[in-house]
C-alpha cells in the first residue's frame, strides 16, 4: 500500500482509505486528481448495502455543490480497466462501471464485506484504512438503495495526506 490517503468527512465520521498504486496505477492516479480538485466534496454514499457495499455517487451527478470546468473536465474521463488477482473482501474500494470494462469515472464502493462474484469483474485499487463510519450508519437507518435523500450519507468534506 502506498503512503498517500484520503480522508472523507461524513456526518457520521471520518473514513480513511490507503492506495494501491502498484495494482491500479492509473486508477488510484484519477481518483487523486478527482480529490486535489475536491470533486467529492458535497458528494454522497448512494447505496448503503448491508454485508456488501457502500457506493459513493459519480461526483458528475452526484454532488449538491457546481462543478468549475476543471472538475468536470477531470470527472468526466473514464480509466482503463485495470483487474487483478486482489480479491474483493470486507474493506477493499472498488470502483464502480458501466457494462463497458472501461468505463469508470469517480463512483465506487467500499465492501462491507466478502464478494467473490465480482473478483476479476472490477477494478481494485485501494482499502479502508480506518473507521468504516457508514457501515455504523447502517444499523441506524434504513439506506438500501436510496438515492439524494434524507437517508443519504453526504461526504461534507474530503481531504489526502501523506504517512511519514
Amino acid at each position: 500500500m502506498g503512503s498517500a490517503r484520503v480522508v472523507f468527512q461524513t456526518s457520521y465520521g471520518d473514513i480513511e482509505f490507503g492506495f494501491f498504486p502498484h495494482v491500479a496505477p492509473k486508477t488510484v492516479e484519477h481518483i487523486f486528481k478527482l480529490v486535489r480538485l475536491g470533486c467529492y466534496n458535497s458528494n454522497h454514499f448512494f447505496r448503503v448495502d448491508k454485508g456488501f457495499v457502500a457506493q459513493v455517487a459519480d461526483v458528475v451527478g452526484g454532488r449538491t455543490a457546481p462543478m468549475n470546468e476543471e472538475q468536470r473536465l477531470e470527472a468526466e474521463k473514464t480509466v482503463v480497466g485495470e483487474f487483478s488477482s486482489v480479491k474483493h473482501v470486507r474493506g477493499i474500494l472498488s470502483m464502480g462501471r458501466y457494462s463497458d470494462p472501461d468505463s469508470a469515472s469517480s463512483s465506487f464502493s467500499m465492501l462491507l464485506g466478502d464478494a467473490p462474484h465480482l473478483d476479476g469483474k472490477y477494478a481494485i485499487f485501494g482499502r479502508v484504512t480506518k473507521d468504516t463510519r457508514v457501515e455504523h450508519c447502517e444499523r441506524e437507518k434504513s439506506i438500501l438503495k436510496r438515492r439524494l435523500s434524507e437517508a443519504a450519507i453526504e461526504i461534507e468534506r474530503q481531504r489526502m495526506k501523506c504517512l511519514p
